[in-house]
Formats: structure tokens, C-alpha cells, sequence
């Protein structure tokens, strides 16, 4: 027995911290956090009035540059730590110049952290300074310094700026090539929210460039972003304020759909996917002004209270607030947790609506009409559900394997094809915390299908009352599991199934997809023997990068290969192995960043009258499956 005493305890210093749980500090799914955390000390420049311009590259070697004309960071001798200020910067944790408000007013940098956690994650970060009439130089490796900061040449006393460079480390990452998509959107926006600054994005990969420079902000994104599409009102609300302590800026419009199709918000131009508190105060201030006017016309009917949800479910916006020490619920800074941001919000809302909506009386009355709609679909739905649990007499459903716990950063459900693969993954699953719910064939495709229809159907009926919500739920207080994971076997019918499944909770539970619950399961399509050793593999791909790795290694091992013709196939230790061990399965998360494009390749694919679409995309790009 290994005794405990005070030599037990390590202490980590430097960066060590963030190599050793790089999750508490970054997502690990792919490396674009870190390119944020770097574009994000550019736009604070920008926010601060010293920088006009920002290049970002992203190389076919997966590295990744960003340039802005700012200040430069500091290179000077720090007065307690002995060093350069960009090596400060660098190498510590929590050393940074935005603790205060004395050189930046607004910032999205607060941390500290942010740098820092990119050169303990990267196998190098080349890092250029210009200031002071020179140019300087220094690299890190590893977390750690590599060359001295030195001066390569000298430039023009106005030139000024930064260049990080960095190479993420593939140890520390699930995928480690970046998102362009999500860089691309990512970086349109900045330039959206930051009026007058030039944003260029170069892809050395497809030889794409791209600018942004917006002059009138958040209205036409909006109105842009939804083009094509019927929105109200045609010219969207707008809402601008600002003081020297705060700004508020945002574009609201109502779509015919059921879901969010545009849901931007962003503190000090920094990207809060899960909103928060900002997010809160906008619907609480839109509920109490549209409330208000309909009450002063009598517009709402007998019996039919309005909520927040009503008036949010077809919303689309985009919501900026500037303000100062923002306070975010961790270091990824996904949620704003800024409580006097909800007040903040709300007046100011509530205020500018109000006024809108009595002098645009027609379009208003428009707006209430989809609001009250809303409020009367979910009172339906609520009593068919009601009737629904009293004929089918238990509470849950009989299929349902519940788990023990109820924590729901533990809970985890699993939508399992079919009753064979249930059956093993009842005996592979963990009691204590996974639960499995079986589902026969393929479930109903629900795209077209209204909300208040869509519990006709016993699988997706039996999916609502095991998961505890209803379709369209906001409040999320009744959910019963912290991720709901869609298991299907590995092949194209499975993958069917998948999407099927992916649709439901993408149309009529969009509020789970937001806030990160839903997760589709990757089994294996193949198991390689090699000798004494197994391996797994999720496609083609994997099964002959492995086969060559082996061979590689030895050429002589006898290989086999077993292709599982589905979940069923496999015995219950080689699904806890594979798909359900939390250390070892591969879960990829359902997400929306880009809700508009979500619904166009949806609706393209699953809307029945969309088939000629359909013809015509299979016919453009049916060359590229791997049948």
C-alpha cells in the first residue's frame, strides 16, 4: 500500500497545469479555441481604437498566423519577473494586461490565460513584435522559451503590430486540423461587430482569401444572413446604446420556422454560444414589451398567458454588449454570467421595443399573432401529452432502462437502434449512470411535422417522456440526463437513422442542440486482429491507416478483419470497449453555430418537396461518396 504523505503532493508550475488537464482551460475537440484566444488579443486592440486591421492565415501545414497593426506586446523588461514582457505574457499563467480598465475599456481578455494556454498546447509559436522604430523575434516550444527575443531589423517608428504564429499539438486534440467554417464565421463576425475594422482570412489549403469591412453592422448581417427566407419585420428591429461603462447592439426578426435559424450573441466581440445572462435579459425585455402591447388592445385570448418562450421560439437575432469586467462561467467564456447584465439588457430592450411597436401597429400585431400562436400550440400539446401518460400507464417507458443517479453531469441516456443492439448495450452500460432506451426502425421523419403532431408517434413519444421534456421546451429544469447519445449502427442505414434522430431533437428540441446535450455515438465498422492486439476502426480510412501501421511495424502478423454488419453483432464487452467507456468511445456533439446552414442542408435533404434539389446534388456530388 502506497503510503500518503506531503512527498504525495505535486505541485504544478509554469504551464504544466494546462498540459496536463488542457480541458479546464480549452475545448479539445479541434484547435480553434486557440485560434480564437489569439484573434481575440487582436480585436482588443481593435475595441481599444489602436488597431484598423487584422490578417489571419491558416497554412496547409495546420498552423495558423494572426497580424494586427496594435501596439505590439510589450517587450520591455517586466520589473518583478525578470523578463521581456511577450515572454511574461507567454509562459504564465494569469499574467496579462486587462485586469483593470486602465488600457482597455472593453475587453474580452481577462484571464490572463488565454495566450499563455496556446504556447503550452503548440509544438511552436513564433511570435513577431513591431515597435519602437524595430522589429523583434522570439519562439516558444512546447510551452517552454526555444530562442532569446531578439531584433531582425529595423522599421518605421509608425509600423507597429503583432504576429503570433502558431502549430497546435495533435497529443492534445481530438481532430487536429482547425474548422475553416467555423474560422470563416467566426472572423465575418468580428468584423460585423466591430464597425470599420478590416478583417482579411487567407486558406493556403483551397487558395481562398476573404475581407470584411462593414460599415453598418448588425442589421444588414442579419438581414443577409436570412435572405431568401419570409422574416418579420422585413426591415429588421435594431436596438443601438451606448454610454462610456456599457454598449448594446442588436438586430432581432421573426421567421416562420420553429427554431432559432439565426442565435448570435457575443460579450466585448467574443463569441457566448451558450448565451447567458445578456441572452436572458434580451427575451425578458422583448416578452414584457410585446406583453404590454397586447394587453393595452386585447389582443391575447381567454385562458392564454404569454412567456418568454413564446415570444422567443421563432426568433432570429444577433445580441452584442460591451461591458466592462465581464464575468463568463469558465475559461472557454461559452456563457456570460454577468448577473446586473440581465437588468442591463432587459431596460434597454424593453424600452426601444415598446416604442417600436406602437409606431409600427400592423407589423407588431404581425409579430403578437406568431407569439399567441405559439402560446396555443403549447397548450394543446400539453394536455395530448397529459392523456398520452395516463393511457400508457407507467411514467416512463416500459423499453426504458433507467440509470441510478440523477446528477446530470454524470447522466447519460443512450437512443439505441434497435431491441438486438439494446440488449447488448444493457449489458455493456454502466448502471450507475447510463440509461438505454431501445427504438424499433427508423423513427418518424419529422421535418414537416408540427410539434404539437409529432408525440402521435410511440418511438418519438416514448424518447420525450424518457428524456422529461416536451418538444419546444425552453426550460430545460424537468431534463432527466445530461447527455442524450444517439447509438446507430456504423453503416449507411444506421447513418439514416442517425440523421432521423438528429432531426427530431434539431427541429422540435433545438434548445437541447444549443446548450450542447445531444451526442451521436461513433461505433466501429471494423475489428483488426494483429497478433495478440486489437484494434477498431470507424471507417475505411481508419481500418487501412491501421493495417499499414502494422504492417509497418511487423510484416509478418497474420491479419483478420471483422466488418460488424451492425451494433448487434457485438458482444457487450466490445460496446462498453468501443462505444459506451467514457475513456475510450468516441462521441462527437450536435451542434448549431451556423443555424441558417443547419436548416438549408436539412431541409434539402429530408423536405419531401425538395426531391428535384435532391436529384440535383446527388448527381453534382455523388462521385465523391465511398460506396
Amino acid at each position: 500500500m502506497n503510503s500518503y504523505d506531503s512527498s504525495s503532493i505535486e505541485v504544478l508550475t509554469g504551464l504544466e497545469p494546462v498540459r496536463k488537464h488542457p480541458g479546464m482551460y480549452t475545448e479539445t475537440e479541434c484547435p480553434n479555441h486557440l485560434a480564437q484566444e489569439v484573434i481575440d488579443n487582436s480585436i482588443d486592440e481593435a475595441i481599444a481604437g489602436y488597431a484598423s486591421k487584422i490578417n489571419v492565415v491558416l497554412y496547409k501545414n495546420n498552423s495558423l498566423s494572426v497580424e494586427d497593426n496594435g501596439r505590439g506586446i510589450p517587450v520591455d523588461i517586466h520589473p518583478k519577473e525578470g523578463k521581456s514582457g511577450v515572454e511574461v505574457i507567454l509562459t504564465k499563467l494569469y499574467a496579462g494586461g486587462k485586469f483593470s480598465n486602465d488600457l482597455y475599456q472593453f475587453s474580452g481578455g481577462l484571464h490572463g490565460v488565454g495566450i499563455s494556454v496556446v504556447n503550452a498546447l503548440s509544438t511552436l509559436v513564433e511570435v513577431w513584435i513591431k515597435r519602437d522604430a524595430k522589429e523583434h523575434h522570439i519562439t516558444f516550444s512546447n510551452g517552454s522559451k526555444k530562442t532569446e527575443l531578439k531584433v531582425t531589423r529595423k522599421v518605421n517608428k509608425h509600423n507597429t503590430g503583432t504576429i503570433i504564429k502558431f502549430t497546435p499539438d495533435a497529443r492534445f486534440f481530438d481532430n487536429i486540423k482547425f474548422s475553416a467554417t467555423k474560422l470563416h464565421n467566426n472572423l465575418r463576425s468580428k468584423a460585423v461587430l466591430c464597425p470599420d475594422l478590416e478583417i482579411n482570412f487567407y486558406n493556403e489549403i483551397n487558395k481562398k482569401t476573404n475581407k470584411w469591412i462593414y460599415k453598418k453592422g448588425l442589421k444588414d448581417y442579419l438581414s443577409r444572413s436570412l435572405d431568401g427566407l419570409d422574416y418579420l419585420p422585413t426591415n429588421p428591429f435594431v436596438v443601438n446604446y451606448k454610454t462610456n461603462e456599457q454598449q448594446l447592439n442588436c438586430s432581432i426578426a421573426w421567421t416562420q420556422y420553429n427554431t432559432n435559424i439565426i442565435a448570435e450573441s457575443y460579450v466585448n466581440l467574443i463569441p457566448t454560444i451558450s448565451g447567458g445572462t445578456h441572452v436572458t435579459g434580451l427575451r425578458s425585455g422583448l416578452t414584457e414589451a410585446l406583453k404590454e402591447f397586447c394587453e393595452f388592445r386585447n389582443l391575447i385570448p381567454k385562458n392564454i398567458k404569454l412567456t418568454p418562450d413564446d415570444v422567443w421560439q421563432k426568433i432570429s437575432y444577433v445580441l452584442s454588449v460591451k461591458i466592462m469586467d465581464p464575468q463568463f462561467s469558465g475559461q472557454t467564456k461559452k456563457r456570460l454570467a454577468s448577473r446586473e447584465c440581465i437588468s442591463f439588457v432587459a431596460n434597454i430592450v424593453k424600452d426601444s421595443f415598446s416604442i417600436w411597436l406602437n409606431q409600427h401597429t400592423s407589423i407588431a400585431k404581425e409579430i403578437a399573432q406568431l407569439a399567441i400562436i405559439n402560446a396555443q400550440i403549447k397548450l394543446k400539446t400539453n394536455k395530448k401529452v397529459i392523456r398520452k401518460k395516463i393511457v400508457s400507464g407507467p411514467t416512463l417507458p416500459g423499453k426504458l432502462s433507467d440509470c441510478i443517479s440523477t446528477d446530470l453531469n454524470q447522466t447519460e441516456i443512450f437512443l439505441v437502434e434497435g431491441d438486438s443492439a439494446g440488449g447488448s448495450a444493457k449489458q455493456a452500460r454502466n448502471k450507475e449512470y447510463q440509461a438505454i432506451l431501445p427504438l424499433r426502425g427508423k423513427i418518424l421523419n419529422t421535418w414537416e411535422i408540427d410539434s404539437e403532431q409529432v408525440l402521435a408517434s410511440k418511438e418519438i413519444h416514448d424518447i420525450s417522456i424518457a428524456i422529461g421534456l416536451e418538444p419546444n421546451s425552453e426550460n430545460l429544469s424537468n431534463l432527466r440526463y445530461g447527455k442524450i447519445c444517439i447509438l446507430a449502427d456504423a453503416d449507411s442505414d444506421g447513418a439514416h437513422i442517425a440523421t432521423l434522430i438528429c432531426t427530431l431533437f434539431v427541429k422540435h428540441f433545438p434548445k437541447l442542440v444549443q446548450d450542447g446535450h445531444i451526442f451521436v455515438a461513433m461505433p466501429p465498422l471494423y475489428r483488426i486482429n494483429a497478433g495478440k492486439k486489437v484494434y477498431y476502426a470507424l471507417n475505411n480510412n481508419e481500418r487501412d491507416t491501421i493495417i499499414r501501421k502494422v504492417e509497418n511495424e511487423n510484416k509478418r502478423v497474420k491479419i483478420q478483419i471483422q466488418r460488424f454488419k451492425g451494433l448487434g453483432e457485438m458482444n457487450p464487452s466490445q460496446l462498453r470497449e468501443t462505444t459506451m467507456l467514457s475513456h475510450t468511445r468516441h462521441l462527437i456533439q450536435l451542434t448549431s453555430n451556423n443555424p441558417l446552414q443547419v436548416f438549408k442542408t436539412m431541409d434539402m435533404l429530408l423536405s419531401k418537396k425538395r426531391a428535384a434539389d435532391r436529384k440535383k446534388w446527388l448527381e453534382e456530388n455523388g462521385n465523391l461518396a465511398n460506396a
